[in-house]
């Protein structure tokens, strides 16, 4: 049996991720791959748990470092109760954030550097990196968070303006670094031409 493949949809807050996720996950299985859809923080039992504590709570709750490393736990959790399983009996794995997001939030805007939490997240994922990393970027992302959210925002997506701007030029300068795993994708438009960007995005790796 031939292992599936592991795409992630990125981007900052209100870029349509989850949307996305799950539209590209139907448009995938109309192709009759077999595919399961995930999230992070979470995917797993104790990575949910780990969840709770990482977006709720107050601001500050929570240091750059001390984010960064349980999101690591969360992420190693995830990936050997979740994604290597799902993977290994040759499911299409689709997940809603993954590595890249503690890049560019923890690494990018939260100060700690790329590489540095890139090597936090080495032991936590092993081998299990995505084969495509589709990061989602429009203009009124911001905007479109808030009406999302009705100043419901959790502890990390309720942060300033500046801190989300930051973000944003993390995921670019990522994906300049790695042009072949992750491309990012226009989210303006309909629904249904940004499903099929992300389809066009992975055309490579369909059977």
């Amino acid at each position: 049996m031939s292992r599936g493949r592991f795409i992630t949809l990125e981007g900052g807050e209100g870029v349509g991720k989850s949307t996305q996720t799950k539209a590209l996950a139907e448009a995938l299985g109309q192709r009759g791959l077999d595919v399961m859809v995930t999230r992070e923080p979470g995917g797993s039992d104790g990575a949910e748990k780990i969840r709770g504590l990482l977006l709720a709570g107050a601001e500050d709750r929570w240091e750059a470092r001390a984010e960064a490393l349980l999101f690591a736990a969360a992420r190693a959790d995830h990936v050997d109760k979740t994604v290597r399983p799902a993977l290994e009996s040759g499911r299409w794995v689709l997940c809603d954030r993954f590595i890249d997001s503690s890049l560019a939030y923890q690494g990018g805007a939260g100060g700690l550097g790329i590489e540095t939490v890139r090597a936090i997240n080495v032991a936590a994922v092993g081998d299990a990196l995505p084969d495509r990393t589709l990061v989602l970027t429009v203009d009124e992302a911001g905007e479109r968070a808030r009406a999302r959210d009705s100043g419901q925002s959790d502890r990390i997506g309720g942060r300033p303006k500046d801190y989300h701007r930051r973000v944003e030029a993390a995921f670019r300068i990522i994906a300049a670094e790695e042009p072949e795993r992750v491309r990012l994708i226009d989210a303006s438009g309909s629904p249904e031409e940004v499903t099929q960007r992300l389809l066009d995005a992975i055309q490579d790796l369909l059977p």
